[in-house]
């Protein structure tokens, strides 16, 4: 499965990678500093276990500074037309991870048909007690068997 990642900066520019890479720092600075971390995420996919679902996980990953928990919020998308609707949200207060089952936050929507259909996700990472922007990474759309 592949991940995308966001980098987080001051200059609140967002920067899609598929892979990791260095991240800038995250903004703007408070009395207790930046705090710099990683937003991943993957791809939206159908979930190996029943009831048959569109799935994806979301997590996040520190890379220095304050900041040892973070709210990680994750929308999934799908795509009616030209607009993007969310379907489903889930959030959890997590610890840095590399997205194993304990450290990231899974949305899913069960599939009412298998119709082709256009989907991605919308991933927001607030550290918590740490100024952070409020950029959120967005999934490479990606086309599953999965209607509702």
């Amino acid at each position: 499965m592949r991940t995308r990642t966001l980098l987080t900066s001051a200059a609140l520019t967002t920067v899609l990678l598929a892979g990791s890479a260095v991240p800038a720092a995250a903004a703007p600075a408070t009395a207790k500093g930046p705090g710099v971390f990683v937003t991943n995420g993957d791809r939206v996919h159908i979930s190996s276990t029943p009831p048959r679902t569109a799935s994806a996980h979301a997590w996040w990953t520190h890379v220095s500074g304050p900041g040892t928990k973070a709210k990680v919020t994750i929308w999934l998308q799908m795509k009616s037309g030209k607009k993007w609707h969310s379907v489903a949200r889930k959030a959890k207060n997590l610890k840095s991870g590399n997205g194993g089952s304990a450290r990231r936050v899974v949305a899913r929507k069960k599939c009412a048909n298998r119709s082709k259909r256009q989907w991605r996700t919308k991933i927001d990472v607030d550290l918590i007690g740490v100024a952070d922007s409020p950029e959120k990474a967005y999934t490479k759309p990606v086309t599953v068997r999965c209607g509702v």
